[in-house]
Order: C-alpha cells, then sequence, then structure tokens
C-alpha cells in the first residue's frame, strides 16, 4: 500500500504536492518522494522517512515547476532501503517519472522479457520500476518524435496487456503532461478533480483518496474507472479512454475497512458510513449469538475502529467510552517492518485509562485482527487496567490469507485466523470471547454505498484471487519474500549496497 499524487498546475506545485503527502502518510511511512518538471528538467527529492522528516526548504525551493508527482511509501516486500523509494525515472524516451500503488503478480516475467527483449536493466526489486519501464518501452515503440494523447493510450493499452495484479499509477512525461491510469480491475483506488485558480483557469489533480483533494480545495471529478486512463497536458487539458478490453470493478474491500482514512469517498462508497454500517451488522450478530451478553461498555481500539464501534454500542444500548489514549507519534504497527519492533511499538502507542475499565465487562472493538500481535497486548492492558472480562469483535471478518495486490499481509503462516477457528483465537489472544463480521455483511456493508460495483477484491478473507493468476506457486513465493526471517535478511543485505541514485 503507497499513496500517490500529482497535480497540472498553473503555478508552483511544490507545497501542494507536499500538503497533499501528508494527508496521504496513513497510507506508507517508510519513504517519501516528490518530483517536479520545468524548463524541460525534472527535479527529484526522495528518501526514507515521514513526509515532514524528508523535505526541508532548501529541498522545496529545489523542487520547481507547475507539474509534479509525489508518493509515500511502505515496502510491500519488507525492503527498507532508500532505493526503492519513488517516484522511480527513466530518460529513454523523452524523459519519464513515475508514482505507483499496488502490486504485480507476474513481476519475474516482466522483468526478464524486459533484459532479453527490450534490453533494459532494472535496478531494484520494486516492481513499481518494471512498471515504468514497460510504460516506456511502449512509447519507445512508436518510435516518435511528438506525442499525442492517442499514443500515451496506446501505451497504457500495453501496460494493461502485460501486466497483471493490481495497481494505480501516475507517470509524468517531460515536456507533455500527466498520465493516471488503473488495472482492469480496480483493485486500488485513485480519483482525480479540478480547481479554478484565482486567474480562472483550471488546474488538476489526480490521487489515492479524495481525502487529499478535499484538504487542497479540489473538487472531485469522479474515480477513475477500472482500465482507465487520463490524461493531463501541460497546458491543463484533460483527456479519457478506456484502455482494458474487459474491465470487472472489484475494488480492494481492506481499503473500506482500514487503509483509507474515514472521509474519503472510494468509488462512490463513503468510507465513514460503510464502517458506520459494518458497526451496525457486528451488533445486530452480537445479539443474534449473544442475546444475554453482559457487556457493560464499549472501548474501540484507536483509530480506524471508532466509526464502526460507535455505532456498534448505539445498536446494544451499551455505553461508548474512549479507554485507550494514543501517542501520535507512534506509526502503525501493521505497517512496521518486524515482529520485534510491532511487539515494542503496541506499548509506546496506546495507554489504558483504568477509570474505564476498572470493575467492568469491557466489549473491545477493532477493525481487523491480522497478525494477533495488538489485540493480544491491548487485551492484557485491559485486564491490567482491571477489567472483570475482556471481549473481542472484529469489524472484519477472519483475515486467512495473504493479499497479493499491493498490502503487505504477511506469509499465510503468520496470519493469526490462518486453519484456526474463533474459539482457538479467542484462546490465543486471551478474550474471553471473540466474534468476527461476517464476509456477507462486510461486502453489504460496503456495496451500499454503490450498487453498482457488483463484487470486491476479498482475497484475504476467503482466498479468491480476482485476476485469476494466483496459484499455489504463486502464493508459495509470497510466502518466501513476506514472512519476518525473509525481510529481516533483505534487509541488512540492503544496508550493505552502495546505491546508485542520489536522494538530494
Amino acid at each position: 500500500m503507497c499513496g500517490i499524487i500529482g497535480i497540472v498546475g498553473k503555478s508552483a506545485v511544490n507545497q501542494s504536492i507536499y500538503d497533499g503527502l501528508t494527508v496521504l502518510q496513513h497510507r506508507g511511512q517508510d519513504a517519501a518522494g516528490i518530483v517536479t518538471c520545468d524548463n524541460k528538467r525534472f527535479y527529484l527529492r526522495k528518501n526514507n522517512g515521514l513526509v515532514r522528516d524528508v523535505f526541508h526548504t532548501r529541498h522545496m525551493v529545489n523542487l520547481k515547476g507547475k507539474m509534479g508527482v509525489g508518493h509515500v511509501r511502505y515496502p510491500t516486500a519488507g525492503c527498507q532501503s532508500s532505493a526503492e523509494a519513488q517516484p522511480f525515472y527513466v530518460n529513454t524516451p523523452y524523459g519519464i517519472s513515475l508514482a505507483h500503488n499496488g502490486n504485480l503478480t507476474n513481476v519475474d516475467e516482466l522483468k526478464e522479457d524486459l533484459y532479453q527483449e527490450d534490453f533494459r536493466h532494472i535496478n531494484t526489486d520494486s516492481d513499481s520500476e518494471i512498471l515504468l519501464n514497460i510504460f516506456a518501452r511502449a512509447l519507445q515503440k512508436m518510435g516518435k518524435s511528438r506525442l499525442d494523447q492517442e499514443d500515451i493510450f496506446t501505451a497504457v493499452k500495453e501496460v494493461q496487456r502485460r501486466c497483471r495484479g493490481g495497481y494505480a499509477a501516475i507517470a509524468m512525461i517531460m515536456g507533455y503532461g500527466i498520465v493516471g491510469f488503473r488495472d482492469p480491475y480496480g483493485i486500488r483506488p485513485i480519483v482525480f478533480g479540478k480547481r479554478k485558480t484565482s486567474q480562472g483557469g483550471e488546474e488538476y489533480i489526480i490521487a489515492s483518496e479524495s481525502a487529499a483533494l478535499n484538504v487542497l480545495g479540489f473538487d472531485i471529478v469522479r474515480d477513475i474507472e477500472p482500465g482507465e486512463a487520463i490524461f493531463i497536458n501541460s497546458e491543463g487539458q484533460l483527456y479519457s479512454r478506456q484502455c482494458a478490453k474487459n474491465p470487472v470493478a472489484s475494488p480492494c474491500i481492506f481499503e473500506i475497512v482500514y487503509m483509507a482514512r474515514p472521509d474519503s469517498i472510494i468509488d462512490g462508497i463513503s468510507v465513514y458510513k460503510a464502517r458506520m454500517r459494518m458497526g451496525k451488522y457486528l451488533a445486530k450478530k452480537i445479539l443474534k449469538t449473544h442475546p444475554d451478553h453482559d457487556i457493560d461498555v464499549v472501548v474501540p481500539i484507536p483509530d480506524t475502529s471508532r466509526t464502526s464501534a460507535l455505532q456498534l454500542a448505539n445498536v446494544l444500548g451499551v455505553k461508548y467510552r474512549e479507554g485507550f489514549v494514543k501517542n501520535r507519534y507512534i506509526p502503525r504497527t501493521f505497517i512496521m517492518p518486524g515482529q520485534g519492533q510491532r511487539k515494542k511499538s503496541v506499548r509506546q502507542k496506546l495507554n489504558a485509562i483504568e477509570l474505564e475499565f476498572s470493575g467492568k465487562n469491557v466489549l473491545l472493538v477493532d477493525d481487523s485482527i491480522v497478525r494477533g500481535t495488538t489485540c493480544k497486548q491491548i487485551i492484557q492492558m485491559a485486564r491490567e487496567a482491571g477489567a472483570k472480562k475482556v471481549y473481542f469483535a472484529s469489524a472484519a471478518p477472519p483475515v486467512r490469507y495473504p493479499n497479493v495486490y499491493g498490502i503487505d499481509m504477511p506469509s499465510v503462516n503468520e496470519l493469526l485466523a490462518h486453519n484456526r477457528t474463533s474459539d482457538e483465537i479467542a484462546t490465543k489472544i486471551g478474550a474471553d470471547w471473540l466474534i468476527y463480521q461476517n464476509l456477507d455483511d462486510l461486502i453489504a456493508a460496503a456495496r451500499k454505498g454503490n450498487k453498482s460495483i457488483k463484487q470486491f477484491d476479498t482475497s484475504c478473507f476467503n482466498g479468491h484471487y480476482v485476476t485469476g493468476d494466483v496459484d499455489e506457486q504463486y502464493l508459495a513465493f509470497v510466502e518466501s519474500q513476506r514472512n519476518d526471517n525473509a525481510k529481516n535478511k533483505r534487509n541488512k543485505g540492503h544496508s550493505e549496497v552502495i546505491e546508485l541514485h542520489n536522494v538530494g
């Protein structure tokens, strides 16, 4: 999971891209980057760290130009090398820079083809660099000194033909403009908008989430459709084209559960309202399975579960209380690279208010349970704060399978729910009882926001991968790349490599 943003403006865009990246910071805390274009030159700054730490005044001054692309990253395969920070750049043809959110499932095949057929060298382990080179090669094959929008859409069609998986990308072409495109299933989110300038002109933005548009004062036009590309030239003219043969909308439902900001609207679905409905459905399940429950208070595990927990408490007719205080300066533990670091951070991140737990039967509500590291420690914290009984509710179904489309869910053997029943999981995390959302109810909660969506990517819950190309062999490869031991080895290896790029 990453956050991407691109702007074509009438004045300098560096500050707007920076501000947009801070809004998208929740999508990646490992690295950040911005590239701008001015007077036939690209100006790039990228490095590991949060947006506020990567960019200082001296960097912002150097990011000149009226169009640019930004990126915040977390490592899908666990690598923390700054060599993999985005945007990436190739000088042939024309000069192209690209930022990408998602994951390609045929990386090895594409990498081999690029080397054997196109004589292109890939310098990192990032599939974003591969996506960029596929796009660049498609433009190069046209052999033109000047491009038009039809040439760019033809190149995107070639990307759609060759690349499989889930992806949303923004590419900036020197002297031409910015193109945004999405995979044929629309798995990863991407939206565009526009705003009027004080002089009466129009500026355009493309971003992962609508919240970035709202904060920057852009009006939402719409989501980029599955398989679609939009091109905004340097003069501010917008063109769009469907580039996939058989697009099938299948947005990732885990965006609604956890990833997206509650103030975002994704594919016409209000994340906030969907999470309210998730809480309502979950409350109804509790009333059905535990009609004589003795819950005294509902406490959310901040922040993502708050909306669901509040609605759940209302339906149950039980008090809602904020029982944990969060340290805002500790990153999201789901995104952290190592199990040891995740365990350490939970106690640093949350502190219990004993008054809300002492002598009470408490229902803790979280958005989901992935590894179980966080919820186990939080349940223990609730007991230490004096809770008589601790129940646990997940607003999402059991996460039993890895996500292969751009969310770094761990290897299958590190998923707490894999090959375990709810009772076994409750014992494992130390809860008196545990309840999960039904998958059908989760889908209904999301789909009510946009009934035209016929299906979602729910692969992490049911193991059904919508692209149809994910088999046991590929999942074994994912396992080898994503388990914590592999990540630790890879990060150690990267720390010993001299990297061949300038990060400012």
